[in-house]
């Protein structure tokens, strides 16, 4: 008996495969940088919730030295991405810096390997959320100190036991307006999301 000639679609061999998505947060306090660490390498152009600033924020948000200059704020999140070889995209969501945004986090977060936590040493009590919200979910996560200008200001180890991080939490420096400094921060979330899962 002959055989029959299938039907099936035989997909040609040049068809480029579907995205492997990899999903990393970046999460901080208030005016910390996210939305120009996420805007520094995101290969599109990200997209953001940016709200105009008003009175009610007086006495409320305070972003330190940047406080007078900064007139929008994020209400819900920051997206970008980033494509990989090999049909890899890295999807980067930014978490909303105030406390009362915290709510939000828990559907932000789903599905993440891992977190980049960006820190300002002139107002480290504003990261204390993130740091304890990754650790309480057990989600891997670097701390990030954040040189504004260019310029660490105070040594890592001190912002560790300031924010009693544990030594196993990778701590670093970046510069959230500089592509290669953001890439390393994230080359290192990703590494240690590698590591939690091989043991």
């Amino acid at each position: 008996m002959a055989s029959q000639p299938s039907n099936a679609a035989v997909a040609p061999s040049d068809t480029p495969l579907a995205p492997t998505v990899v999903k990393i947060v970046i999460a901080g306090g208030f005016a910390v940088g996210k939305t120009t660490f996420i805007g520094s390498i995101s290969d599109i152009d990200p997209l953001n919730t940016e709200a105009a600033m008003t009175e009610h924020s007086v006495g409320v948000d305070d972003a330190g030295g940047v406080t007078d200059r900064k007139t929008t704020t994020t209400v819900a999140m920051d997206f970008g991405r980033i494509a990989l070889p090999g049909a890899l995209w890295l999807y980067l969501f930014g978490t909303p810096g105030q406390d009362r945004f915290l709510f939000m986090w828990d559907d932000l977060v789903r599905g993440a390997i891992g977190a980049c936590v960006l820190v300002d040493t002139e107002r480290l009590d504003q990261c204390f959320p993130a740091v304890d919200y990754f650790e309480g979910k057990g989600i891997p996560f670097v701390v990030c100190v954040n040189c504004f200008d260019g310029v660490a200001r105070h040594k890592l180890e001190d912002v560790r036991e300031a924010l009693g991080v544990p030594p196993e939490v990778p701590m670093m420096y970046t510069d959230a307006r500089e592509r290669s400094a953001t890439k390393q921060a994230l080359i290192a979330v990703v590494q240690l999301a590698m590591q939690r899962l091989k043991s």
